[in-house]
């Protein structure tokens, strides 16, 4: 396996730094093109010996390691603990968040001053079961924890050796007015995703898998930041489409009304992924349990 030096001084052999440093200006003005936002899609990302261990090693469902959320916006898990990672899904963390890919992300980017989040606030780990589903929307745009920290780009990294086109999941990429979905991202092992999270950056997986029971959709999720005096604040803006049911849309609206609500406890009171996986469940169970409107 081939390595690479970080400017942390630490040997990578997860990524060939050297083939996307190479080629940064031709990757900036794909970037840069890139619709209905700006994006771009990596084909076998991590070193072949890295991706056979990162999925080898991705942990299984826990109630105690994972965040469960299932709430009308959303059925999927998240873990944002290293510690209960295995050696290279920490690897390629480290090296995801050092600080020399975090200038190729800026390079790549056009954005000055990105910077990685240690608390993979909404990040780390994520897996989606047989009828997970993520509906529409773009990010948060302030890190609940840090008032002038702005979300500025996503990278997804998929682990998903053998996904069928059957099983669905594949990440859309929808107009800025929500429209028409412009673009889809088959989830598929050692591809990578990397986009700017603007305001209406719209993407999601809205229509619920059908994989195999055991079978999931799994991916590493980072975000990146900027020190703004100034930003938006705004919390996750979750939106239908125009050939979702009347019952769906009014369930999407008001779910993302309770999440604004949530949004600005977290942000005043410090509250954590796993409390707002208990409140997002309850409510949801108290939505799902009234009767239908006549």
């Amino acid at each position: 396996m081939s390595t690479s030096t970080t400017t942390d001084g630490v040997t990578s052999p997860v990524l060939d730094f050297a083939k996307l440093e190479d080629n940064i200006d031709e990757l900036h003005a794909t970037y840069g093109a890139g619709a209905p936002f700006p994006h771009i899609i990596f084909e076998n990302f991590l070193e072949p010996d890295a991706l056979g261990s990162a999925i080898a090693e991705f942990p299984p469902l826990d109630p105690v390691e994972w965040n469960r959320y299932t709430h009308a916006n959303e059925r999927k898990y998240s873990n944002t603990d290293p510690t209960s990672w295995g050696p290279t899904l920490q690897e390629i963390l480290a090296t995801l968040n050092s600080d020399r890919f975090v200038e190729f992300v800026s390079k790549l980017t056009g954005i000055d001053g990105l910077f990685a989040d240690p608390s993979l606030e909404g990040g780390g780990l994520h897996q989606s079961t047989r009828g997970g589903f993520l509906n529409m929307h773009a990010d948060f745009t302030v890190h609940p924890h840090h008032q002038q920290w702005q979300r500025r780009v996503n990278i997804l990294v998929y682990l998903n050796p053998d996904w069928k086109p059957e099983y669905g999941g594949d990440l859309e990429l929808w107009e800025k007015d929500m429209s028409r979905c412009a673009k889809k991202v088959a989830p598929i092992a050692n591809r990578v995703l990397i986009f700017s999270t603007d305001a209406d950056s719209f993407h999601g997986h809205p229509e619920p898998m059908t994989c195999p029971e055991g079978e999931a959709r799994r991916s590493i999720a980072l975000y990146y930041f900027s020190k703004e005096t100034d930003p938006l604040v705004r919390s996750t803006e979750y939106r239908s489409r125009p050939e979702d049911a009347t019952t769906r849309k009014a369930a999407i609206w008001t779910d993302k009304q309770i999440l604004r609500g949530y949004d600005w406890m977290k942000r005043r009171l410090g509250l954590s992924d796993h409390v707002a996986q208990k409140f997002l469940g309850f409510t949801d169970r108290l939505r799902r349990k009234r009767p239908p409107a006549p």
